[in-house]
């Protein structure tokens, strides 16, 4: 197994997000790997969690990548967090990620979760999606 893919598939996915023309009218340019300082915007994406798990075989070096994309609004509601969720699954799903190491096997959504979160101030939808890479 190789976590050497890891870096690769996060700025991909980033990079994939923030270029993404449904995403970008929802949220604009605020898509983070961590929250910046500070006040936040009323609805942001957040790169989240991964857990990675060995999948290499006698061919060659992989892994699955099961990570998870947060978008959080303020609004009262869930309407527009589900809107850019949806959006961004839409986005991430039977996209052709390039990785600057490794290769994209597959990619594919696994489970969201909508709460609130914060003592109810914030609206949150985690989706997990899984990764197979390659590291040869």
């Amino acid at each position: 197994m190789s976590y050497g893919v890891s870096a690769a598939l996060q700025r991909a996915v980033y990079e994939h997000l923030a270029a993404d023309t449904q995403v970008a009218a929802l949220v604009g340019g605020a898509i983070f790997d961590a929250p910046p300082e500070g006040a936040l915007p009323p609805l942001y994406v957040s790169l989240g969690p991964e857990l990675v798990r060995d999948r290499s075989d006698k061919t060659g070096r992989g892994a699955a990548h099961d990570f998870t994309v947060s978008v959080v609004t303020e609004a009262g509601g869930f309407d527009a967090a589900k809107a850019l969720a949806g959006a961004v699954s839409d986005a991430l799903l039977g996209a052709d990620l390039a990785l600057v190491r490794g290769r994209l096997v597959g990619l594919s959504f696994l489970r969201a979760k909508a709460a609130r979160a914060a003592r109810g101030r914030l609206r949150r939808i985690d989706l997990r999606f899984r990764a197979r890479v390659d590291d040869n």
